[in-house]
Formats: C-alpha cells, structure tokens, sequence
C-alpha cells in the first residue's frame, strides 16, 4: 500500500486548525468563560488569537476568567512562534532528532527560503522572543505597577508584550489601548515590540550576527529600510489625516497627538493595537489604513498581509519597467524574474481573496461598504483593527472572518500550491504576442 505524504503547507493547516479546535475546547470550559459562551465566540477568539490577528467579538479583560486570559496568550505565543517551533524545542530538548520532514514544515511555518539552519532559527528565534518580552514587560510595568499594584500591573505587562511582539493586538481592557494613548511608556514599549516582531526573524539574526549594513542580506536590507521609511510616512499622514477631527486625536494636545499618530502608524500595518476610537477615523484614514494592512510586515515575522518584500520588489518591478530597463535591481543586486512572478501571484492572490471576503460580508451584513471591507482586509492581513463593527456581526459573517484568518494566517498562496497538481510537461508551447494596456 502506497503511503500517502502530504506538502508541507497542508501539515501546517492540518497543525492550525487543530491548535484553533484545541483552544475553542479550552475557551468553552466553565473554568475559561465568566458568562456564556456561544461556540461561534469561542472558535473565533481562539482562531483569533491563534492566528495573532486581534479581532474581538467579545471583551477579552471581561468576558474571560483569568485561566481564559492564559489560553488566549498560549495560544497567541504559539500561534506568533508557531506550533512547529515549539515542537522542535521540545525535540530538542527531549535529545531527538529532528527529521527531513518536520524541517520542511518549520520551513514553510518560519517562510524560510533555504532548508539549512532551521534548527538553529527557531532556538535563537524562542529565546530571543522571551528574552525581549521580559524586557519590555518590565518597562510596561513601570507605568502600570503603580495604577494597578504590583500582581495586577505585572499581568498586564506581561500579557501586553506577549501580545505586541507577536503583533496580535488583544488588549485587556474595552477600549484596547485609548486610555493609555498620553502615555510615553506604552507608546515607547508597545511599538517597539511590533516593529521587532514585524521585521521577522531572520531579519533580528541577521542584524545580531551582521553589525554592519553592508554584511546583511538583501532581505534584511530592504525590511529594516522600507519598515523604517513606510512607518514615518504612516505617520505622517495619519496626522495629517486627524489632527482635524475632534473625535480622535483633533482635541489632544500637540504631543499626544504626535503620540497616538506614531502608535496607529506602527500598529496599522501588523498589530491590530489602537489607541485612538477607530469608529470615529475619516472614510480617507480608513482607506489608507487599509492600504497599510493589505502591505503587512515581514516575511518570517508574526505579521500578515502580503509581505513589505513583496511589495517593494513589486514597485522595483514597476519602477525598472517604466524607466525602459531589463533587470530589477535593489542594493545592488538584481532580483529573479520567478520571484517577480511570486509576488504578483501573491498580490493577486491575497486581493481577489479580499475581494470575495468583502463581497460576501457585504451579502451577509445590512451595514456600510466601508467599515465591512475594513474588517476584511484587517482579518486576512492577520492585523485585528476594526471601526467597531466585529462584536455586531451576525454568525455567518463572523464564519467568514474565521476563513480570511485562517487563510491569511497559512498563506493564500501557499494553499494554491497545495491544491494545485502538480504536472511535468515536456514541451513548450509556441510563443505570441499579447496587446496590453
């Protein structure tokens, strides 16, 4: 009998839904759930959390006991790290050895180019991501300690850096993060661990081994440049957009409106955090903002969206095009044309399933276009901001935000791959031109 194997991408969603089921179970118990809990709820918190989107049908601080609050941050950890990780650990440390084909899932999980060095990631990646959530854990609580005692304020510390260096965005209060938008600390701390844990993985290994701009990749290069660039731009314009309106940062003073604009400028792209109401933003922020999200962070990062790489060797593709040139090149190196092809199938991809995802929102839901399509793209770019429209939601839309997680989470390309079939062909058919534009 012939065994069957399995691609790499169909073990992580086989891995993803089984760790979601795993949560909802663990989220349903009486033990997990201060009221009632319908398992609608409990598959899209644990969905949710596990894919470090953020997206909130119901008050994570009030509606969850504290053993509640523990699985939500199990799981978003797990689902930052990933599951394949944790299991190499515990390989690890068991003194087993860790097989061809569980390298090739922590590959596909990590969205490693190469095969070799794996191992070695996911350590460096689990006692890094640790180490610095300890840390900026402990700089929270020196704002938080003092309003909230000393158990309490560590909870919190602990819990929100969990959540921000793996970019879920849960918050444990109702208004997430607007209460504390005047404060330096938070803004400090909280934005540093999205931007760490959007840069990716590789990226913070290669910047710990390189100390020098020109010894890092090409990857590194473009995520540390373009993250930087795309975030003071994001700021920018957020101010811009708000300083007018009243309802969000207009009647703040100066600084704390520099504040809350760098905030939602940084956790836009990747956390799903918000410090400002997001119901009360202008139909123009909406759109940038949504923009921002289908972007996302970096390859190998906890973030979603379609990649900041592939966003940037798409506009180098457009760029090279329009000045009549053959190469595509960025920092003096010249990109593959089957990467070029990559990122234009994954822009499509991700937009046509953004596109459905809204088309189907807007089929279930009797409410405006705007605040729907921005709840999609948040659940496909794994982001989690809403204009408060997900706690209102009807169960079918609530269904088919769990698909856009879900999908955003394991990569639409990826399950093309895995769907498709795979044919050898030994020939080549005629060329011919086409007419375009």
């Amino acid at each position: 009998m012939k065994r069957k194997h399995f691609e790499p991408a169909a073990i992580l969603l086989i891995i993803y839904l089984s760790a979601i089921l795993l949560g909802t179970l663990l989220l349903k118990l009486p033990v997990s759930e201060e009221g009632p809990l319908s398992w609608t709820d409990a598959f899209f918190t644990a969905t949710s959390a596990y894919t470090v989107t953020g997206l909130a049908v119901i008050d994570t601080g009030t509606e969850f006991t504290l053993f509640g609050e523990l699985v939500i941050l199990l799981l978003i950890q797990m689902g930052g790290l990933g599951i394949m990780s944790f299991s190499v650990i515990v390989f690890i440390l068991l003194g087993r050895r860790i097989g061809i084909k569980q390298r090739l899932v922590v590959q596909q999980a990590l969205g490693q180019l190469h095969f070799g060095g794996v191992v070695r990631l996911v350590r460096n990646l689990l006692l890094f991501s640790i180490a610095i959530e300890l840390i900026v854990a402990c700089f929270l609580a020196i704002d938080w300690v003092p309003q909230y005692g000393a158990a309490k304020g560590m909870y919190y510390s602990i819990f929100h850096a969990v959540s921000a260096f793996n970019n879920a965005g849960f918050g444990l209060w109702p208004d997430n993060m607007m209460q504390h938008a005047d404060s330096l600390i938070v803004t400090i701390g909280i934005t540093s661990l999205i931007i760490l844990g959007g840069l990716g993985f590789t990226v913070l290994v290669d910047v710990y081994e390189h100390r020098s701009f020109r010894k890092w990749s090409l990857h590194t290069k473009i995520m540390i440049t373009a993250t930087a660039g795309l975030n003071i731009f994001a700021f920018i314009m957020i101010y811009l957009l708000e300083h007018g309106n009243l309802s969000t940062i207009g009647g703040m003073p100066l600084f704390d409106q520099l504040q809350a604009s760098w905030f939602q400028a940084v956790t836009t792209r990747t956390a799903g955090f918000n410090s400002i109401d997001m119901g009360e933003i202008h139909s123009q922020t909406a759109f940038f903002m949504m923009i921002l999200m289908f972007i996302g962070a970096g390859s190998s990062s906890t973030a979603g969206g379609i990649k900041l790489t592939t966003f940037i060797v798409m506009a180098a593709a457009m760029i090279t095009y329009v000045q009549g040139k053959k190469d595509i090149t960025l920092f003096c190196r010249t990109i593959k044309p089957e990467y070029v092809i990559r990122v234009l199938s994954i822009t499509m991809i991700a937009f046509f399933t953004v596109i459905t995802g809204t088309f189907l929102l807007n089929v279930a839901e009797d409410k405006p276009f705007l605040p729907l399509m921005f709840e999609a793209v948040s659940a496909f770019a794994t982001v989690g901001l809403s204009m408060n429209l997900t706690p209102t939601l009807s169960d079918p839309s609530k269904w088919i935000l769990i698909m856009l997680m879900i999908l955003g989470k394991v990569g639409p390309l990826s399950l093309v791959y895995m769907i498709a079939k795979k044919r050898e062909r030994n020939f080549k058919y005629p060329s011919e031109d086409v007419l375009t534009g």
